[in-house]
């Protein structure tokens, strides 16, 4: 599987956009739990293109900001036409005082505060600054963040952020911005494929970014979210394929499974997955991150990178040839899903 390969998002854009089947995630660069120095960040990006990614995928909330003009001085190398973007609203920065900083899990931010706002000016005040912070450019796609209950806290919490992105003028913002072609497909970044299938029910979206649930550990997803995503013509951009960090890791303490330590029934799972990949001389980080894209609706998979070895690794990973046996033995041993597609059935 070739990491230049190409699928649509969807058949119904703007334009046309094509993603690489491995594109570059951006919430490392906005230094998630580390520094990262501006020259290994843009190191890591040009290694990236040179490489044959095209897809970049970014946020306000990476860093603060940090992560958008890091890729803002990248695309300003690699030329605006030679890539896709994707860009996210919901989260405003704002200027704050010290004590006011609010980087969650990023160090070595700006001094911002974020503040949550999916309503009409906000969408337009988020997409605006994003673009200063990008060096003045436009997105191909732009995701609504985190309405998820992950996210909010709690299913009251959620509906509440969806109802404000509709009552609000929110995804109002979001279609004129599409008709007018300054993007060219809209959609969510999120942490549950529950809340993109609500959100399909309610409007018209060209594709979901979906972290971590769509894994070699997680397939419910195929329960009625995907099939709707089919029958939709919605494409998926993958995140999260490690279920944060347990399948590149394995089952070692304090593995991290969905941002904590992995509870012990996941931990036992995951032993269980590492024994088949074994047995058939494959690394488990290779399987999880060539997995999800056996799904004709993933149209890619965006791990991130802080470095240029750590993608040239991500490189060889979704290049390496797995059996098919492999995917058969962990079907009949009941660690993935009977109806799991997997990429020898294409």
């Amino acid at each position: 599987m070739k990491v230049t390969d190409t699928s649509p998002l969807n058949a119904r854009t703007a334009r046309p956009l094509n993603l690489t089947r491995m594109g570059f995630g951006g919430a490392a660069l906005g230094n998630l739990y580390r520094k990262i120095e501006e020259d290994d960040a843009q190191a890591a990006l040009s290694a990236a293109f040179d490489a044959g990614l095209r897809y970049f995928d970014t946020a306000p909330q990476y860093g603060l900001g940090r992560s958008e003009e890091r890729f803002g001085a990248a695309i300003a190398r690699f030329g605006r036409d030679n890539i896709l973007l994707s860009t996210k609203i919901g989260r405003l920065l704002l200027d704050c005082e010290p004590h006011e900083v609010t980087p969650e899990a990023f160090v070595d931010v700006p001094q911002k505060r974020i503040v949550f706002d999916y309503t009409y000016d906000g969408v337009m005040r988020s997409y605006e600054t994003s673009r200063e912070r990008l060096g003045g450019v436009s997105a191909d796609i732009l995701f609504v963040h985190d309405v998820c209950v992950f996210s909010q806290g709690s299913q009251e919490a959620s509906d509440a952020k969806v109802r404000e992105l509709f009552d609000g003028g929110g995804y109002k913002a979001l279609t004129e911005l599409r008709a007018s072609g300054e993007i060219a497909a809209i959609g969510a970044g999120v942490n549950e494929w529950q809340v993109c299938e609500k959100l399909l029910s309610m409007a018209d979206f060209d594709g979901f970014l979906l972290a971590g649930r769509y894994t070699l550990l997680e397939q419910e997803a195929l329960e009625t979210f995907l099939p709707l995503c089919m029958k939709r013509d919605v494409g998926i951009v993958l995140g999260g394929p490690y279920n944060s960090g347990i399948l590149a890791t394995g089952a070692v303490p304090g593995a991290k499974y969905n941002y904590a330590d992995a509870p012990e029934d996941i931990l036992a799972r995951v032993r269980r997955i590492e024994a088949v990949c074994a047995a058939h001389d494959t690394p488990l980080i290779a399987a999880a991150l060539q997995f999800v894209l056996g799904h004709s609706a993933v149209k890619t998979v965006i791990p991130g990178a802080t470095s240029p070895a750590e993608v040239a690794s991500n490189v060889t990973l979704m290049e390496r040839p797995i059996p098919a046996g492999l995917w058969s033995d962990l079907r009949n041993e009941g660690l993935i899903r009977p109806d799991a597609p997997t990429p020898s059935d294409s």
